[in-house]
């Protein structure tokens, strides 16, 4: 971990999506270890994560739509970044449903831009794109999916996101590969639980607003099973991808899975159970399946890769993950107190 810290230290980090959940944790991370964080998103939304940690103080931050080619251009020739975290995207699957011209854009053609505008300021850079579980052709394995497996997606937001690692092939193969600055590589994280996340149709935002609204959650696939982990554990898979990356030529052009073992692969209902330990007052029923809407029952993704040549692996258990994101929510509940910096502190002590 500490060799991870003096690495990032006073480097210069642009993160794109930086005011969503994810990038909002990992912008808080980075400006703890010391990075120079960069920041595009499309906009700040009002009691975000992002707005709550006050991080606009922190992050030089630039609202900008990474499909606008010629503004991402110039703005990646002000910054000239060392490393690239591409976590912008149209991320929600009932989302791309209603939006799909918005989320293919976003997802394939905005990950292609942000690549070019890397590509044309002829510098040493790191990138890694961050794509997802999803992107892989939902075959309903109980095994997990594994980096060579077969990728697609019936949804649009699936099909964007393996479309998405098609364009991060094709660049790496057509361009970069033979690139002497630039080091490439993709990230498919597993669904990931943790304080701040307000987002609709995701389960946990969902069950703590219905408690707030003294409602009854409905609950559409109780029984679906996914590769949870906590926030900050891909995140510093994220950033161990990164550091290895500079100082091994070998892993340029690779793809690598960040989800948790088999042991922690579990049900809604598991996730529901485990929150109402600590939220007491939580409720819920089941409700009919929109069938027009495709949704996985069963995903898996297998971390070995990332274990072999990284040394990541999810450290956490079930139960403390959900603790954490528990504990976030009722101190924000209770006392309005935002108690991010504190788990990533703890996490980082405790982290080896």
């Amino acid at each position: 971990m500490k060799l991870i810290k003096r690495y990032y230290k006073n480097k210069k980090i642009l993160i794109t999506g930086h005011t969503g959940f994810k990038g909002s944790w990992l912008c808080a991370l980075l400006n703890l270890i010391g990075s120079n964080v960069y920041g595009i998103s499309l906009d700040i939304e009002k009691n975000s994560h992002y707005e709550n940690l006050k991080l606009n103080k922190k992050v030089k931050n630039k609202l900008l739509d990474i499909r606008n080619s010629k503004k991402l251009n110039k703005h990646l020739k002000i910054i000239k970044p060392d490393i690239v975290f591409h976590l912008a995207a149209q991320s929600l699957v009932k989302s791309s449903y209603l939006n799909p011209v918005e989320t293919w854009t976003t997802n394939v053609i905005g990950t292609l831009n942000v690549i070019e505008s890397v590509k044309r300021l002829n510098k040493k850079c790191i990138i890694i794109i961050i794509t997802s579980d999803k992107c892989y052709l939902n075959k309903e394995k109980r095994s997990g999916y594994k980096e060579s497996d077969e990728l697609g997606g019936f949804d649009p937001y699936s099909a964007s996101k393996a479309s998405a690692e098609h364009v991060f092939f094709s660049e790496y193969h057509s361009y970069l590969k033979f690139n002497k600055k630039i080091r490439i590589a993709s990230a498919r994280g597993g669904n990931v639980v943790g304080g701040g996340d307000w987002s609709k149709n995701r389960i946990i935002p969902d069950f703590i607003k219905s408690i707030i609204k003294k409602e009854f959650l409905k609950v559409r696939n109780p029984y679906s099973t996914r590769p949870w982990v906590h926030v900050l554990e891909p995140l510093m898979g994220y950033l161990k991808l990164a550091y290895k990356l500079d100082k091994n030529i070998r892993l340029n052009g690779k793809a690598f899975n960040f989800g948790s073992d088999t042991k922690s692969r579990k049900s809604v209902k598991d996730i529901l159970i485990e929150m109402n330990k600590k939220m007491i007052s939580g409720k819920w029923k089941f409700s009919k399946i929109d069938k027009k809407i495709i949704e996985t029952k069963n995903l898996n993704i297998d971390s070995k890769y990332a274990k072999k040549n990284l040394g990541w692996k999810a450290k956490l258990t079930f139960k403390k993950r959900i603790k954490l994101t528990a504990e976030w929510y009722y101190a924000y509940i209770k006392n309005k107190k935002i108690i991010t910096l504190d788990q990533i502190k703890d996490f980082l002590e405790h982290y080896k």
